[in-house]
C-alpha cells in the first residue's frame, strides 16, 4: 500500500509551509500530494525538494467537477492517507454591506464547502493513526465586525472538527484544528486586506504555525494555537460578555 500526505492550498502560505515541513519530517511517506489552483507555484515547490516524490494536482476546489476528479483518483489508487491537511482558504475584509456577495460566497465555497468535501472524499483512505489537520483561524472563537463572513466560516470549521473528532475516535484518527492569528503570508495581500496596527504586532511566520500544528497532531491534540494572543482571545470569548467583546472588536477592526 502507498502511504501519502495530501495537502490543499499547497501553492502558498501555510499550505506551502506544511508541504515543506512534511517533506522534511516524514521520510517514510511514499508521496506527497499537493493541491492548489496554480500549477506553476506547485512546480516551484517540488523543485525545492528534489528528493521527494510530489504529485501535483492543479485543482480549483470550489468546482464540483474538480472535486470529483480527486475522488476518482483516490478510488483508483486507494492509498493510505497518513496526513491530510486542509489548508486552502480565502478571505476578504470590510463591512458586509460594502462587499460583493460573490466574494462572500466564494469564501464560504472554499473555507467551508471545499474543506468539507475534501475531508469526506478522503475519509475512506484514512487509517488508524492517520492525522487530519484543518486550518482554521483564531477568528473562529469570536465574531468579527469587519471580517464577518470569514470569521463565521472559520467558526464552521471549528464546530465541524469537534464533531468529526468524536465520530472518528473509534478509528484512532486524530482531528486537529489549527487556529493561528495573523500569519505573515500573501493571504492578506491577495484578499485586499489591510492589517490594523494591532494585528501587525502579532504576525507570526507560517513555519512556526505548521511546526507546532504537526507536533500537536502527533500528540493527539484537538486544537493547535501557536500564539499567546489567540490563547487570550479564546479565554476572553469564554469569560467576557460577547457584546463587550464585539464592541472592542469593532473599535479595533473598523
Amino acid at each position: 500500500m502507498k502511504y501519502i500526505a495530501l495537502i490543499t492550498g499547497a501553492s502558498a502560505g501555510i499550505g506551502r509551509a506544511f508541504a515543506r515541513q512534511i517533506a522534511d519530517s516524514y521520510p517514510s511517506l511514499d508521496e506527497i500530494w499537493v493541491l492548489a489552483r496554480r500549477r506553476e507555484a506547485l512546480k516551484e515547490l517540488t523543485r525545492e525538494r528534489p528528493g521527494i516524490v510530489f504529485r501535483i494536482f492543479a485543482l480549483d476546489l470550489s468546482r464540483e467537477e474538480q472535486l470529483e476528479s480527486l475522488e476518482r483518483k483516490l478510488r483508483k489508487e486507494r492509498p493510505c492517507i497518513r496526513l491530510l491537511v486542509n489548508s486552502a482558504g480565502c478571505g476578504k475584509s470590510g463591512p458586509v454591506e460594502s462587499q460583493d456577495w460573490r466574494d462572500a460566497c466564494r469564501m464560504l465555497d472554499v473555507n467551508c464547502r471545499a474543506l468539507t468535501a475534501v475531508t469526506m472524499i478522503c475519509l475512506p483512505y484514512l487509517k488508524p493513526g492517520s492525522r487530519l489537520l484543518q486550518v482554521g483561524s483564531g477568528s473562529a472563537f469570536l465574531p468579527q465586525p469587519g471580517f464577518a463572513v470569514y470569521a463565521a466560516s472559520k467558526s464552521y470549521v471549528l464546530s465541524f472538527d469537534r464533531a468529526l473528532e468524536m465520530e472518528l475516535k473509534h478509528r484512532n484518527i486524530t482531528v486537529t484544528s489549527v487556529c493561528p492569528g495573523p500569519v505573515d503570508t500573501d493571504f492578506f495581500r491577495m484578499g485586499g486586506i489591510t492589517l490594523s496596527p494591532i494585528k501587525k504586532l502579532f504576525l507570526v511566520k507560517p513555519e512556526k504555525v505548521t511546526r507546532k500544528a504537526l507536533l500537536d497532531a502527533e500528540a493527539g491534540k484537538s486544537l493547535s494555537i501557536c500564539s499567546l494572543s489567540i490563547r487570550m482571545v479564546r479565554l476572553a470569548a469564554k469569560l467576557l460578555p460577547q457584546r463587550l467583546l464585539l464592541e472592542l472588536m469593532r473599535a479595533v477592526l473598523l
